[in-house]
């Protein structure tokens, strides 16, 4: 029986619509189970968005974990094929602490991976439907894009400690030229150099306005990776998305992980990231993959805040009823409403803050209206 999307709450709506863009698009829905071994998440606990993770010991004495995270186990039962790209989404509840409540919960996530021989159309088919999957969710939204392969040649040519390059990375990501010049600066790097970099953070705007900027920035080492930025965001852009798309330098992940684009997705009314993903081969590496991957995440929580704001009406017409009503009469008008399309609910009296269009009510002595709001 098909369900009518006034039935469906927002993200409900929000998840079901995700489903189609994917499957539009050749992506087959991966299944898991609600636990991996415990020790997939130890060797990559920087990988997770958060290392709190709920653990059991299974009945044959191993050490088991609720999945706080969809990707490692999609890489986990992959393929490492080469020739082709293997192309997944999923709708999956994963267990971690919640960014609104600071506890546990189970909370959904919506993403896609591609995984395999990874071109440049792959990317862009990823970042088309990064861009399709914000727009599902509101109309007003913004695609940060930026390119981890940048990010790494400029610190590492600083060659700073490890402590120092996380500092600066941070530094990045709260577009922070100035504590980026003063941890340079601490560790004697060099000031030219530096300054490129504080430079870069502050990179923000369309493929157009920002292009040749970043070209003088980065200079000839980085060259390949400015063009392949270049040619993939300005493709999406041209595709209608030109007031969406934007270069920013501050959407940085980490360098142990992330390799190429990298990207972040905001829609209005949430201050927080609603989506994120990119180029994490340097994982695949780490997994003993010679495979490449590039995907990206629906964060959950925003799910959690999508309120049903925009819904005017719970019901369209709620029935008072008491003892003096006849049964049939009260059960013939209920199914009457329904019958031309109308939701109807049929109560002693009128739960508290529900919203309704009409309100009848009906008795021994006939229907009467109270309240009519349409």
């Amino acid at each position: 029986m098909k369900i009518e999307n006034k039935l469906l709450k927002s993200d409900e709506k929000v998840v079901l619509e995700l489903r189609s863009l994917y499957e539009k698009y050749g992506y087959a829905q991966y299944k898991m189970s609600k636990f991996e071994e415990y020790d997939l998440y130890v060797r990559n606990k920087d990988f997770l968005v958060s290392d709190n993770i709920i653990t059991f010991t299974d009945t044959n004495g191993k050490l088991m974990a609720l999945k706080p995270d969809v990707t490692l186990s999609i890489i986990k039962s992959s393929k490492d094929c080469t020739g082709y790209a293997q192309k997944v989404y999923y709708n999956e509840n994963v267990y971690r602490v919640s960014k609104s409540t600071e506890s546990f919960k189970e909370i959904m996530q919506v993403g896609l991976e591609c995984i395999g021989d990874i071109d440049n159309y792959c990317i862009y088919e990823v970042l088309h439907l990064a861009a399709e999957s914000l727009g599902i969710i509101s109309k007003n939204f913004v695609l940060d894009i930026s390119h981890m392969g940048i990010i790494y040649d400029m610190i590492k040519e600083l060659e700073l400690p490890s402590d120092a390059e996380k500092e600066i990375l941070k530094a990045m990501g709260e577009k922070n030229a100035h504590q980026i010049m003063a941890v340079c600066k601490a560790c004697n790097a060099d000031e030219a150099k530096a300054q490129k970099l504080a430079e870069l953070a502050t990179v923000y705007g369309s493929v157009e306005a920002t292009i040749d900027k970043i070209k003088q920035i980065a200079g000839e080492k980085s060259a390949k990776a400015v063009s392949e930025l270049e040619e993939i965001a300005s493709v999406i852009s041209a595709g209608g998305l030109g007031d969406k798309i934007h270069i920013d330098f501050s959407v940085v992940n980490d360098m142990s992980y992330y390799n190429g684009i990298v990207f972040k997705g905001f829609v209005e009314g949430i201050p927080e990231g609603v989506l994120s993903g990119g180029q994490y081969d340097k994982l695949m590496k780490k997994m003993n993959r010679k495979a490449h991957a590039i995907g990206f995440a629906v964060y959950p929580d925003f799910l959690e805040r999508l309120a049903d704001d925009t819904k005017q009406y719970d019901v369209d017409t709620v029935i008072i009823y008491d003892d003096t009503t006849d049964l049939k009469t009260l059960a013939d008008a209920v199914n009457m409403m329904r019958a031309s399309g109308q939701s109807v609910m049929a109560q002693r009296e009128v739960p508290s803050k529900l919203k309704y269009k009409q309100l009848l009510k009906m008795n021994g002595k006939g229907v009467e209206t109270l309240e009519n709001n349409a």
